[in-house]
């Protein structure tokens, strides 16, 4: 007992090593990682890429360096990550032919963060499992892939609109019904120009480009039957009057975001993409751990400063002025 009160007595007088010591006690609890739980806005996403081959189209950059569609939504996908909160949750999907697949359901942004810039990385139009583009019949399969996961997710979907085969009124999936597209974020990919689709072989070497009847229905084909939705021609254009040419789908993506109650943004720019998905209302509310070591540190780093600083700062000020203007004086010489 008799040593506490020494130690207090100690402290008490020892203004600098009381700031030290509280510090030191703060930064060893921050390295705990203390959190407690609040109750807050669960942000979970599941950002959805177009691998489709008009996805390999070259529009997006500059004129003196142009990239390919899916690059500058590889770009696009690496930058909202980054820009995540830690305590986010995120997913990534491959989109081709009718459907959506979900590389994993949403792990936590900050913790799993390589992991998930190098599924990005990854992105590939060769992990595709069919040849055509139906994005209005993937909204369906994309509800389905929603419903698995453990929590809600909101949609961040980038694509150029290409719907191959074209539609009409057989193949024109109806969405009337369809409940699961509200607050989602169609991001459109691509320029107004249309530029001709590259085919590329397994080894992505260029051998052609994609004909214009490739996004044609294949005649005789049953409309009626949803198996035989069509199958994208593998002929090569024959000269460039035979080439498709390719270009962002605008019109197409905002009605199709109105017919199911999502949104459409131009993703030409990171900025524009954030202000859009800030709009998108959280996955859920819940209890949720909020971690407190970042303010255990910081209020540690002030105590720091403090105990080099005097214990009356204004009046030390005040007294080195006034010492600097009693040196300043001259001496006055006696008579």
């Amino acid at each position: 007992m008799k040593y506490f009160h020494h130690l207090r007595r100690y402290l008490v007088h020892r203004r600098d090593a009381t700031l030290l010591l509280s510090a030191f006690l703060l930064l060893v609890i921050a390295l705990f990682q203390p959190s407690i739980p609040v109750k807050r806005n669960i942000y979970s996403y599941i950002l959805v890429a177009d691998i489709s081959q008009s996805m390999n189209v070259q529009d997006m950059g500059t004129e003196s360096k142009p990239v390919t569609r899916i690059a500058h939504t590889q770009k696009m996908m690496h930058e909202v990550v980054s820009a995540m909160p830690c305590g986010t949750r995120v997913s990534i999907g491959l989109f081709a032919g009718v459907s959506v697949a979900a590389m994993y359901t949403p792990i936590e942004v900050c913790r799993n963060f390589a992991a998930i810039q190098d599924t990005i990385d990854h992105l590939d139009w060769r992990s595709g499992w069919s040849g055509n583009s139906r994005i209005r019949e993937s909204m369906l399969t994309l509800a389905q892939v929603l419903r698995s996961f453990p929590e809600p997710a909101q949609v961040v979907y980038f694509t150029d609109g290409e719907e191959a085969p074209r539609l009409h009124a057989f193949n024109t999936r109806d969405l009337s019904e369809f409940q699961g597209g509200k607050d989602w974020l169609f991001v459109g990919i691509g320029s107004d120009k249309g530029t001709p689709i590259p085919k590329l072989d397994e080894k992505n070497q260029l051998i052609g480009y994609w004909s214009g009847d490739s996004f044609a229905m294949q005649p005789g084909i049953a409309q009626i039957s949803e198996s035989n939705i069509g199958t994208r021609d593998d002929n090569v254009a024959g000269g460039e009057n035979d080439r498709y040419l390719s270009k962002l789908d605008e019109e197409y993506l905002k009605s199709l975001a109105k017919e199911i109650s999502a949104n459409y943004v131009r993703g030409n720019n990171l900025q524009g993409i954030l202000s859009a998905m800030k709009k998108q209302q959280p996955a859920r509310r819940d209890i949720a751990p909020f971690a407190i070591d970042w303010i255990l540190a910081a209020i540690a780093g002030a105590l720091l400063l403090l105990a080099y600083f005097p214990r009356h700062p204004l009046q030390s000020a005040r007294e080195q002025l006034s010492r600097l203007g009693r040196k300043r004086q001259p001496a006055v010489s006696p008579e």
